[in-house]
């Protein structure tokens, strides 16, 4: 519930408003470059996306390969809209539920010992002799984008984002970011 005062905010609660939406923006451009650029590195050559989601070895092959050829444009859609911050607390949602996947089905392959290739940035499948997978840091890399994704959605949308300047924000006016950020009430004229 928005609660409005004759009294302006204090000032530190505006200055933690404006870095949280900075930090929203920041993980937005963050979490959309690396979307767009998996996406776009598997675009290209739908059948590796394709065996490196059965490289995982989780799901059925006829649903595998759905995802492989739908992942990479999914990726890309996501990162559009967070680039743009349209639909932005849906589009976070989304990115940290696909990181968590990633993250739960790359543990899944540690686990299981399979030698794979994430496929994250494109190719993926079966390692060849003598090279080893870094599932550690590929599960960090990717909880940390999940962390991102999550503050987007829970402190959606940030600065320069179409859902603000639409009006698509509950409880706020169109360009305003910060509860509380509002300009100083106008003196009641009395008549």
């Amino acid at each position: 519930m928005l609660v409005t005062s004759d009294k302006p905010a204090p000032l530190r609660s505006r200055a933690v408003g404006s870095t949280l939406l900075w930090v929203t923006t920041v993980s937005r451009l963050l979490l959309a470059g690396v979307l767009i650029v998996a996406g776009w590195g598997k675009i290209g050559t739908p059948v590796l996306s394709v065996q490196a989601v059965k490289a995982y070895e989780l799901l059925p092959y006829s649903l595998a390969t759905v995802v492989g050829y739908g992942l990479p444009i999914l990726e890309i859609v996501l990162g559009v809209l967070l680039i743009v911050g349209l639909l932005t607390r849906v589009a976070g949602a989304i990115s940290a539920l696909l990181m968590l996947a990633f993250v739960i089905g790359i543990a899944s392959a540690w686990a299981r010992g399979l030698r794979i290739d994430c496929g994250c940035f494109g190719g993926g499948g079966p390692l060849k002799a003598g090279v080893e997978p870094n599932y550690l840091f590929d599960i960090v890399r990717d909880f940390g984008f999940f962390v991102l994704g999550v503050l987007i959605a829970w402190f959606a949308p940030g600065r320069f984002a179409l859902d603000s300047a639409l009006g698509l924000v509950p409880g706020q006016e169109p360009y305003d970011g910060i509860e509380g950020d509002e300009e100083e009430p106008h003196e009641k004229e009395n008549h």
